[in-house]
């Protein structure tokens, strides 16, 4: 197979799109101007229902009943065939401009309110009435400047829909402002407070209050998150400059072949990038892991988990909410707690290397989406932290965006004042991480780089990519490493320069995806697909910010001196992601959790080949599109993680197709074991112990009473797994079984079995503080439980000792 090299990942749009309201309420009214280029139509969704509105009275003067509309399934119609980008980007351009200008928040307003859109909205007195209304409603000033900045946006329709000509949606303003008046000149302020479903001042029911006041959380996050590009307005430029150039790559598809021919010549040559390849250099990658082990102490992680990762359609089984990729259970456990595991085998390596205790700074992004940040943190907390302290954990939250229609980029809602939000890409991690101080946390625990790892990634700690990776970043100083944006290396003090630039430079490779149409669920139950997307950020894309210049044209042997890097490797050892579900009527496990599983099984066919191990051949994916795979192997991340130690714990033997292996214990010895059947390995302390700090927080202590497995000419036979169980579900490790050999070792409990054959069911729980070992027997084997002896209670009867010569690690048997 040919090596991996860097590739750009392309984003991905989740669905967004536009609703019809059940009711008409007070900002509903207050919020909906014409368009101004023209008098005959308004800046609507451009919505037509299938059924006849309801009849309802007209309102009057101090009346806010609101009409009400069919709520059946509504057909969308092109809101705005002959939408102006030029004129209604000059417009915002402008009024971005002056508002840059403007110093105090009160020039702002004097600004946005000069603005024909906002004035057009706010004429007859409707500002000062709604001004009036801030108090009751709980707005302050900053907060009406946010609403006038989404009319001046053009999206007032998020404050509600509405039906008929100009004139009655005038005449339902002046109504609803009236009746905002008699609201607040009775409204008793103090006795609001549980007041439940009822309406305030007859318009706005509290939950309407609450929908609103989520609005403006979301208004004041994009103003102050995009405040490098102009905020809210900034926000809606970009949108349509870029809805703008695909429309106008769309009409150049067909230029004339001179006109191509003249373009063509601009580009004299494109060169792909060298790197080095890990798969053939091993003696280099075996050197450029050791500089990843060392430099461990001078390293952070970084995980952007704010995705909403619909394609994955992962739903909680009790509640049936939708869930975060991050919650994905995978192989036993959250992917999520994968990503830590995978972190502290590197650290455990560390520590058998240094004899020091190493504990990596984790900064993770998440957001609101699918209550992405409280789930996240309600599993670190139930997981203590993983025994790391909480405060080793920076976690910051990313704000959601606006979904647009392609056709002339209007915000999508589904009820009111709630429009369709989703996190804006991973890329806004570097200027979050700025503006919330994450990198000065890095600093202040003394770190220089950090690695950047996508959570659905579930091959990429695999040997020595990810220790290689930080390596050669640390070791030639790199700013950055322009991979897959499932792993990155960065040099913390270059991207923060990039981060806290003041203009886009911080925000990189902004784009707008609309290839695929957005997807979504009314406040009526009713399905909408529209096309559509999202203001998006890439991450890799910064690294377009370390360009090197030269006076002269350079042909070789400069990429030592270039500020970014590249190392290739095999591609199953670097990315395979467990991010979309799979369709029964599917032909491609590309991206699934059954296509990742294969290649996890695929790469511990690779080490354990290379043990002397005989194994099943694996073929290709679509041998196992309605089939399990052959073999199930799942192996502790502390085995090694590089596989140059795993060779050195594993040794001769076999095993059989169908057979299912599981070893989650660090310090473990096989030898020449034959596995025909089901073993299962677990451990309570697979890397260590936990103890208590001085905050009285448990902090895994690695190397201490650590479980301990060792296997010497053993053979296991037992019917295991009953493939045929169409309820199994390999990926998640959820599978029926005949039969299988258990192996629970409590505390400090160790397992040996010598020159022995283990045959049908069974399991042996080790208690905490003993040593259980099986011999063979004339009735098959004996089993002898003793107590482990008081001075090798912390370190155990035997342990590997690690060690360092030239540019490889070698491992030696100490003790019994």
């Amino acid at each position: 197979m040919a090596p991996y090299p860097v590739a750009l990942y392309s984003c991905n749009t989740s669905p967004l799109f536009f609703f019809s309201s059940k009711s008409f309420s007070l900002l509903h009214s207050l919020l909906l101007p014409p368009h101004p280029s023209s008098s005959s139509s308004l800046l609507t969704p451009g919505l037509h229902s299938s059924s006849s509105l309801l009849s309802s009275q007209s309102a009057g003067p101090f009346s806010c009943c609101p009409p009400r509309v069919s709520t059946a399934p509504v057909e969308y119609a092109t809101p705005f065939p002959g939408f102006d980008f030029g004129h209604e980007l000059n417009r915002l351009r402008a009024l971005r401009s002056r508002l840059s200008s403007a110093s105090s928040l009160g020039e702002k307003h004097r600004v946005i309110d000069a603005d024909p859109r906002v004035s057009h909205f706010f004429h007859s007195g409707s500002a000062g009435l709604l001004a009036r209304a801030s108090g009751p409603l709980g707005f302050d000033s900053y907060e009406l400047f946010l609403l006038k900045c989404l009319v001046a946006g053009g999206q007032e329709h998020v404050l509600g829909t509405w039906e008929g000509e100009v004139e009655s949606v005038r005449s339902s303003v002046k109504a609803a402002l009236y009746a905002l008046v008699e609201m607040i000149e009775r409204l008793d302020v103090n006795g609001a407070e549980g007041v439940g479903k009822r309406k305030i001042g007859g318009c706005l029911e509290d939950e309407e209050v609450q929908d609103l006041k989520k609005l403006l959380k979301t208004l004041r996050e994009m103003e102050e998150f995009y405040d490098c590009i102009g905020g809210i307005i900034g926000y809606q430029i970009m949108v349509l400059e870029l809805l703008n150039e695909s429309t106008l790559e769309s009409r150049t598809t067909h230029w004339p072949q001179h006109a191509l021919a003249s373009i063509e010549s601009e580009f004299v040559e494109i060169h792909s990038p060298s790197g080095i390849d890990l798969s053939r250099n091993t003696g280099y990658a075996s050197q450029a892991a050791l500089w990843g082990i060392e430099g461990l102490p001078d390293l952070g992680e970084i995980y952007p988990l704010g995705g909403s990762a619909d394609r994955l359609g992962l739903v909680d089984p009790d509640t049936g909410e939708c869930l975060p990729a991050a919650m994905l259970p995978y192989c036993g456990r959250t992917l999520l707690e994968g990503l830590i595991r995978d972190l502290q085998a590197r650290e455990f390596l560390y520590y058998k290397l240094y004899g020091r205790q190493c504990i990596t700074p984790v900064a993770i992004m998440t957001s609101s989406a699918k209550n992405n940040h409280e789930r996240i943190t309600s599993l670190c907390e139930k997981l203590q932290w993983f025994g790391r302290g909480q405060s080793s954990f920076q976690l910051f939250e990313q704000p959601l965006v606006p979904a647009v229609c392609a056709e002339d980029g209007q915000w999508m809602v589904w009820k009111p004042f709630m429009p369709v939000c989703k996190p804006g890409g991973h890329g806004v991690i570097w200027k979050l991480a700025y503006d919330k101080g994450v990198f000065q946390w890095f600093y202040d625990h003394g770190r220089k780089g950090a690695t950047v790892r996508q959570v659905s990634n579930v091959v990429a700690a695999t040997d020595v990519t990810l220790l290689a990776l930080a390596g050669i970043g640390l070791r030639h100083r790199k700013a950055e490493f322009p991979a897959n944006t499932n792993i990155l290396y960065v040099d913390l003090p270059s991207v923060e320069l990039v981060a806290s630039c003041k203009d886009e430079s911080s925000l990189p490779g902004m784009v707008l995806n609309i290839k695929k149409p957005i997807v979504y669920m009314d406040q009526f139950g009713n399905r909408h697909s529209v096309t559509g997307g999202r203001l998006e950020c890439t991450m890799q894309n910064i690294a377009d910010k370390f360009a090197n210049t030269y006076s002269s044209r350079c042909y070789k042997a400069i990429e030592d001196d270039l500020d970014t890097f590249i190392v290739c490797n095999e591609r199953r050892r670097v990315t395979s992601s467990a991010k979309k579900k799979r369709k029964h009527s599917d032909k491609s496990l590309h991206q699934t959790p059954e296509g990742s599983l294969l290649d996890i099984m695929r790469n511990a066919h690779d080490i354990l080949s290379q043990c002397d191990i005989k194994l099943p051949e694996i073929e290709g994916n679509d041998k196992y599109l309605d089939s399990g795979p052959p073999f199930l192997i799942l192996l502790h991340p502390a085995l090694g993680p590089l596989w140059e130690v795993i060779r050195q714990k594993f040794s001769g033997g076999s095993i059989s197709k169908g057979s299912e292996l599981k070893v989650d214990v660090a310090e473990f010895l096989w030898r020449d074991v034959e596995l025909d059947g089901s073993l299962i390995i677990e451990a309570d302390n697979a890397m260590g112990s936990t103890k208590l700090d001085d905050s009285g927080e448990p902090i895994l202590k690695y190397g201490l009473r650590c479980g301990r497995c060792k296997l010497q000419n053993v053979k296991v036979l037992n019917d295991g797994i009953d493939w045929k169980f169409r309820g199994n579900i390999y990926w998640k490790h959820d599978v029926r079984r005949f039969e299988s050999l258990k192996v629970k070792l409590h505390g400090n409990a160790e397992f040996e079995a010598n020159d022995v054959t283990i045959q049908g069911n069974h399991v042996f729980e080790v208690p905490d503080g003993h040593k259980l070992t099986i011999t063979a027997a004339p009735a098959g084997f004996d089993a002898q439980l003793i107590p482990i002896a008081p001075n090798l209670m912390d370190t155990g009867s035997w342990h590997w000792n690690y060690m360092i010569i030239g540019t490889n690690i070698q491992l030696e048997l100490v003790g019994s």
